[in-house]
């Protein structure tokens, strides 16, 4: 279980057609305030302040196909222009479990990425992969 110490900002919230709002940086557009939107917009500020990740290589919100699916993921992080890092949110009721983990793994499939992580804001999980196997992380990955 990694630990996540979300740093302080400014969230914009404002009220539309009676539901609260926040404005979303990476997207810049206003969205609605979910509690999955909550855990998305915290995690953001995390890897951009905490982990001093480049916040013009992050991606929020984008259709994958998968088959004849269409998905949309919560947050790629790319590098050397590849996804490096998956990243799904939950709301903070969502139980991390196998059903979240076979999500970002689907996601895998057609990204590649080289990191996973899955938070419900309280706990979050990551590994990295490494020869085909999901090896637990204790902390997110420095970006060099």
């Amino acid at each position: 279980m990694i630990v996540l110490h979300y740093p302080s900002y400014p969230f914009k919230i404002k009220a539309i057609n009676g539901k609260d709002q926040v404005f979303d940086p990476f997207r810049k557009i206003w969205v609605v305030l979910t509690p999955e939107e909550w855990v998305r917009q915290n995690i953001l500020q995390y890897l951009v302040q905490s982990c001093k990740y480049p916040s013009s290589l992050i991606a929020v919100e984008k259709s994958i196909q998968l088959g004849e699916l269409t998905k949309r993921f919560d947050i790629v992080v790319y590098k050397n222009d590849s996804p490096w890092m998956i990243i799904e949110c939950k709301e903070a009721k969502v139980k991390l479990d196998e059903t979240t983990m076979l999500q970002i793994l689907q996601y895998q499939q057609v990204l590649t990425a080289q990191y996973l992580f899955i938070s419900n804001g309280h706990e979050t999980l990551g590994a990295k992969i490494e020869s085909g196997k999901l090896h637990a992380l204790q902390n997110f990955p420095e970006y060099l």
